[in-house]
């Protein structure tokens, strides 16, 4: 799995006229490992990157490349995370007060279900579903 992800991040980048330095595949790696949306500062905690300006702008570029996507989670931090087709498909609970993001995923048979509900709510408007992202928003266990 290390060698296909690290494989589509470099074509990816190549396609954008971009390198996968190793700067790059750190931050790949950190975020493969993370397995959440993780903050700027989650990174340089990691200890793996070594400036917040070198971690934001390969961040902008593995964005820009399809690798990553950013997730706003209601607060001042953006957080990361692999692009979903590099990992699952998979959605967030988000904690109105700390900020926190935690994946999770759903069994088959919801999903099927869901994406025949937002195809009913498409239906009519000339608007073609092509994913969906959900996300719950409440108060996470260390905030009770």
């Amino acid at each position: 799995m290390e060698t296909d992800l690290h494989s589509t991040a470099a074509g990816r980048l190549r396609s954008h006229q971009q390198r996968y330095t190793n700067g790059r595949r750190t931050l790949v790696d950190v975020l493969a490992e993370a397995g959440r949306p993780v903050t700027i500062a989650d990174i340089l905690a990691s200890g793996s990157v070594p400036a917040q300006s070198t971690a934001y702008r390969n961040l902008a570029v593995l964005e820009q490349a399809g690798v990553v996507r950013k997730v706003f989670a209601g607060d001042e931090y953006s957080r990361y995370e692999l692009s979903e087709d590099l990992t699952e498909h998979h959605h967030h609970m988000v904690c109105v007060n700390c900020g926190s993001v935690e994946d999770f995923t759903v069994p088959s048979p919801l999903e099927q279900s869901l994406n025949r509900l937002f195809g009913q709510v498409a239906e009519g408007t000339g608007f073609t579903p092509q994913s969906h992202r959900l996300d719950l928003i409440g108060t996470c266990g260390n905030c009770r």
